[in-house]
């Protein structure tokens, strides 16, 4: 479709839909845009929730993706502090929580995942927090400081950027994680023993292979984590960071296609061509790995944004990208370019003790993935070496005196 005077319709504010509405009207969409937010203030970055923000380094103006006035000026008409609670792709309408209701010639679904709550007792205790916004953020960052006690249950990258926050502002943390190691979800042994290691030379405690069956509290605040074994673990507050779950509800209640999301195409489209759904709620195309998959990350919010927009106004579709992340702990810079599917052995390249170093996932002869701690160089050929799918010399990578040009050449 390309009707540049389509009413296109946005549900979420978050960096997926502010994104796909300033890249609509730059790229030439003439139409009236709506877009529909829940929370009270415009699209922002989220990853500095759990580093800058807490630090009391970071405001919601100074992490807003635009200022307020921008989207008065470029003509969407941005309504905050509302959601929409049903889709009738018939009528091509949208019921609002607010009791209006809106008609779109295009649809865009970008209302993003939510935190996965535990299903235990004292779940509902004040001091029991998530971090997904920055309601959540301010939250967290006023329970915090010297004296305070925070337990972490989950030891993700959310879960350690927050407690590396929380050292800094001199609390005392505790990470409680089920699995036997940190990250197990998502990287390789050797990063999660580093981070394990650097976390405790910093002064944060670690259970590990530990489960949490609830929350015990006094006056309605939580005071402390229980786990199977019968401990409780005492704290000021509790930060659940065990993953997320895509807000896709509204996409099922109407009957588009969903699996660990809605699922979409490499122009971002549902089952229904009128629809698009972009960010975290999405499950989209790898080509580069010949698979679906649901990924919770800014590149990707960007990139689905650029495909929704492309096909909306008839551009042509971009090219498909390497997925990426990043998390800041400390003074350490993670990198990751590519997904780990099928790697076959890893290989390590650089410094691990001295926290500048590289490890490559291989398949074959060829990288899928990199994950890239203080090593800039290593991630930026990885992540070329991993789009162009280049075979590589195992003995050239692991060898860190040979530069990452050659390597890659």
């Amino acid at each position: 479709m390309s009707d540049t005077e389509a009413h296109v319709v946005i549900l979420g504010a978050g960096h997926a839909g502010g994104t796909a509405a300033a890249l609509l009207r730059a790229y030439g969409h003439a139409g009236p845009i709506t877009l529909i937010g829940e929370e009270p203030i415009p699209p922002y970055q989220r990853p500095p929730l759990s580093k800058a923000w807490l630090k009391g380094e970071a405001d919601a103006d100074s992490l807003a993706l635009k200022p307020l006035e921008f989207y008065a000026e470029s003509d969407i008409d941005f309504r905050p502090s509302v959601s929409a609670v049903e889709l009738s792709r018939g009528s091509k309408t949208v019921k609002l929580s607010d009791g209006s209701a809106l008609n779109y010639d295009v649809l865009i679904i970008a209302t993003g995942a939510r935190a996965i709550a535990l299903p235990v007792a004292g779940a509902e205790l004040d001091g029991v927090l998530f971090l997904r916004t920055a309601a959540d953020a301010e939250g967290l960052k006023a329970a915090l400081g010297p004296g305070k006690r925070m337990a972490v249950v989950g030891g993700g990258y959310i879960g350690l950027e927050a407690a590396a926050s929380g050292r800094a502002l001199s609390a005392d943390v505790v990470v409680i994680e089920r699995e036997a190691r940190l990250l197990a979800r998502v990287a390789d042994p050797v990063l999660s023993d580093f981070f394990r290691a650097y976390h405790e030379s910093r002064g944060v405690e670690f259970m590990l292979g530990a489960s949490v069956t609830g929350f015990t509290g006094e006056a309605g605040k939580v005071t402390g984590v229980t786990l199977t074994d019968g401990r409780t673990i005492a704290c000021d507050v509790a930060l659940v960071g065990v993953g997320a779950a895509p807000n896709d509800e509204i996409a099922r209640d109407s009957g588009l296609e969903c699996a660990r999301g809605v699922v979409v195409n490499l122009e971002a489209r549902t089952s229904d061509a009128s629809i698009y759904a972009i960010g975290d709620v999405a499950h989209r195309p790898l080509p580069l790995y010949d698979r679906m998959f649901r990924l919770e990350s800014v590149p990707n919010a960007l990139e689905q944004a650029k495909q929704a927009a492309s096909s909306i106004t008839g551009r042509p579709a971009p090219t498909a990208e390497t997925p990426w992340f990043w998390s800041d702990q400390y003074d350490l810079k993670l990198q990751i370019a590519g997904m780990a599917f099928d790697a076959d052995r890893i290989l390590v390249r650089g410094d691990v003790a001295g926290a500048k170093f590289a490890v490559f996932h291989l398949k074959g002869d060829q990288v899928q993935a990199v994950e890239a701690v203080n090593a800039p160089a290593e991630f930026m050929a990885g992540r070329q070496l991993i789009q162009n799918r280049k075979a590589v010399s195992p003995a050239k990578l692991a060898d860190s005196t040979i530069s990452m040009k050659e390597v890659a050449a």
